[in-house]
C-alpha cells in the first residue's frame, strides 16, 4: 500500500479519480492499492519567537536578536486533525511508501516535508511531478516518479526561505517597534524592500521639477542622426 500525500483536498480528489481509489475514509481516499490524502496547504509552521523562551512574548529591545537554536514547529491549530490523519496514515502498518504529490514547487516540496518529519516518518518517498491536472497527465506522472532525495536541494531553498522571513519578520518588527514606541512597523523580507520602492517612486513623482534636457544630433555629408 502507498500513500499520496496532495496539497489541497481538490487535487487529492483528482489523482483518487485516477488511482481508482474510491471509498472515502476521514480525511483521505483508499482503493486499488492506494491510500490519497492531503495536507490543506500548510499543516506545520516555524514555532512563534515565545515558544523557545516565555519572555519573549513581551517585546524588549534587549532581547534583540532572537536566533532560534534549534528550529522548532508546530502544528496550525486548525488543521490538527488532518494532521494526525496523516500521521495516523503514515504509521499504518501496510503502508510502505510515501508519494509526495504536492504542488510542484518549492513550497509544495515544504508543506510535504515539514509534515513528513515533524509525524516522525522514515518510510521511503517517491515525488510525483505534474503541473496538468488532466487524467492522462496524472497517469503519466505516476509512471515515472522520482526519488524523493532527488528534490533534497528544493527543500532546503524552501526551509530557508521560511527562516529568512521568521529572522527578518520577527527581529525587524519588535526592532522597529521598540524604538519608535508606537503603533507596530511591520518589517518583512519582500514587504519592506517592496514598500521602498514604491515609497521612492512617489517621492520622484512628487516632488517633480522640470529641468532642461539636451539631445545629441550627429551631422554627416548626406546623413543626419538625432
Amino acid at each position: 500500500m502507498q500513500l499520496v500525500i496532495a496539497e489541497k483536498p481538490s487535487v487529492a480528489m483528482a489523482l483518487s479519480k485516477v488511482l481508482g481509489a474510491k471509498s472515502r475514509g476521514d480525511g483521505y481516499m483508499e482503493g486499488g492499492g492506494w491510500l490519497v490524502s492531503w495536507c490543506i496547504g500548510h499543516l506545520v509552521e516555524l514555532a512563534p519567537a515565545d515558544a523557545y523562551d516565555p519572555r519573549y512574548s513581551k517585546w524588549n529591545y534587549a532581547d534583540l536578536p532572537i536566533l532560534p537554536e534549534p528550529w522548532q514547529f508546530q502544528v496550525l491549530p486548525g488543521t490538527k486533525k488532518q494532521f494526525e490523519t496523516l500521521k495516523n496514515l503514515m504509521n499504518r502498518a501496510d503502508v510502505t511508501a510515501l508519494i509526495c504529490a504536492t504542488d510542484a514547487g518549492r513550497e509544495g516540496e515544504l508543506i510535504f516535508r515539514l509534515t513528513y518529519h515533524l509525524c516522525g516518518c522514515t518510510k521511503p518517498v517517491k515525488r510525483l511531478w505534474i503541473s496538468s491536472m488532466e487524467e492522462t497527465a496524472i497517469q503519466k506522472g505516476f509512471d515515472s516518479l522520482l526519488d524523493g532525495k532527488n528534490y533534497d536541494n528544493l527543500y532546503a531553498a524552501a526551509l530557508c526561505r521560511a527562516k529568512a522571513d521568521w529572522l527578518i519578520g520577527i527581529n525587524g518588527t519588535r526592532l522597529f517597534t521598540t524604538l519608535y514606541q508606537g503603533k507596530t512597523l511591520n518589517v518583512g523580507r519582500v514587504q519592506t524592500p517592496t514598500l521602498a520602492l514604491l515609497a521612492e517612486r512617489e517621492t520622484a513623482i512628487s516632488g517633480f521639477r522640470k529641468e532642461k534636457f539636451y539631445t545629441v544630433e550627429l551631422e554627416l555629408d548626406g546623413f543626419h542622426a538625432a
